[in-house]
């Protein structure tokens, strides 16, 4: 044997160097699309007042997230089982456990945690998606890491992990899908429900300060789910280079997708509409990326392109409903709807030799689409009812536990800025803003600006 390859202290024989480096590079970029993608994306989005503040809440949440994760998330999600959803309460920073070999790949401890620890991160960056220009830093603040504690853990346990009672039950969600897309979706609605609108004004015109800033966040996100669906089969594999090209098609097709509804029905081609259909692409295609063949991955393309376009143009418009709660980037439909989606077209396309490849064995793992083609149909429709299962258990986990959460942390203070900090912004919530433009001092002087900057704690200026 060569002796680069010769097993030594640092390199046991059961980690395989090419695994180990193309996980660390996966869990690198999937990172970056949290740091700095979405911080950028959100940051370009929103209004220019709200940039410093929306770009913040992604960087707590990132440094947040991975810390708790270290210390405790990891192991409730992936330890040892305590009960069928959860498992048991440890840490994740001891030398010697971060260098033996994790549950599954041929790698360390420390690599899988990196991993799953960027992928718990942009779950609560997500969230902050349908929260940005109105939610109080500070409540933030406690509710990142109560979120990932008590549901984000649950999710992962249940669906990820091999003891987790879904997991048991055959659910198909490749790369997060339900643990990632439906919860954040889900959660950032609640959340958004509980916390309420932003500024009247804001709602009705909240237009984006860069969209150049805005299309470069979009970037990194769109390159970076090479890392986030490529990953996870935990292995150098075909399978891993099926996901990672279907994850580019799929987004592809979604992208034009909604892109041609906009110019047929609103005589305009949008950038913000193709940046949004690319989202629901990327979204749609996480829990099928390595189990389905590239077709299916247009279908699935398709139906992301349009299905959310539908729920968001159309039935949000004129639903009471979805009115009332002020969603920001509209995480609903980008994110719970097309992940659901994604899972349920997962349990149609799901192709039983690519699922032996993931899963190790085929077992019930079968799309109904070849399930009626190899006369197993009552298994399809069996995998079919385990994806909506799995929908319906994260939308109600979601539902309960955010709800408390929010209730919680407005019990020790405001969800919500007041009325004052929230017509200045950010230098009222940070003191500090993203960039000065012409003719920013000339509406500082306006005395209604030196009125509520006042009321927000700031110092009145001599006018």
């Amino acid at each position: 044997m060569p002796p680069n390859l010769n097993p030594d202290q640092a390199s046991p024989d059961w980690m395989n160097k090419g695994d180990n480096a193309w996980q660390l590079t996966a869990a690198t970029l999937v990172g970056l699309q949290s740091i700095p993608g979405l911080l950028i994306l959100y940051g370009g989005s929103v209004k220019k007042k709200w940039a410093v503040n929306s770009a913040f809440m992604v960087l707590y949440a990132f440094a947040c997230v991975i810390l708790c994760w270290a210390a405790w998330g990891y192991r409730f999600s992936f330890g040892d089982k305590m009960i069928p959803f959860w498992g048991k309460p440890n840490f994740a920073l001891d030398g010697h456990y971060l260098m033996e070999q994790t549950f599954l790949g041929k790698f360390p401890n420390a690599t899988m945690v990196y991993f799953q620890g960027v992928f718990a991160a942009i779950t609560l960056v997500l969230i902050a998606g349908a929260l940005l220009g109105r939610m109080n830093f500070y409540a933030w603040m406690l509710f990142v890491p109560l979120w990932l504690t008590f549901s984000y853990t649950i999710t992962a346990f249940s669906i990820w992990c091999p003891d987790g009672f879904l997991a048991k039950m055959g659910i198909i969600d490749y790369s997060g899908g339900y643990v990632i897309h439906l919860s954040s979706g889900v959660a950032g609605f609640t959340a958004a429900y509980w916390v309420g609108p932003r500024l009247t004004q804001d709602r009705q015109r909240f237009p984006p300060n860069n969209i150049l800033l805005m299309l470069f966040g979009a970037g990194l996100l769109w390159i970076g789910w090479t890392g986030f669906n490529g990953g996870d089969p935990y292995v150098v594999s075909v399978d891993a280079s099926l996901a990672v090209i279907n994850t580019h098609i799929c987004t592809a097709a979604s992208l034009l997708t909604w892109l041609l509804l906009d110019i047929v029905f609103f005589r305009k081609p949008s950038v913000i509409g193709a940046v949004q259909g690319m989202i629901t692409g990327l979204v749609c295609i996480t829990p099928a990326a390595g189990v389905v063949q590239g077709w299916a991955a247009v279908i699935m393309g398709i139906c992301s392109g349009s299905i959310p376009w539908f729920t968001m143009m159309v039935i949000h418009k004129r639903s009471e409903m979805f009115q009332k709660v002020d969603d920001t980037m509209a995480v609903l439909h980008t994110h719970a709807i097309a992940g659901s989606l994604g899972g349920i077209l997962s349990g149609i396309f799901a192709v039983p030799k690519l699922n032996r490849l993931f899963y190790g064995t085929s077992g019930h793992y079968i799309g109904l689409f070849y399930g009626l083609a190899d006369k197993r149909t009552l298994d399809g429709f069996r995998q079919v009812g385990v994806q909506l299962v799995g929908v319906v258990f994260v939308v109600v986990l979601n539902i309960v536990s955010t709800s408390i959460i929010c209730v919680v942390v407005q019990i020790f203070m405001p969800l919500r800025m007041s009325e004052e900090e929230m017509e200045i912004g950010d230098e009222a919530a940070h003191g500090e803003e993203a960039y000065a433009i012409w003719g920013d001092e000339e509406e500082k002087l306006d005395p209604k600006y030196e009125l509520a900057k006042s009321k927000a704690g700031g110092q009145v200026e001599m006018v």
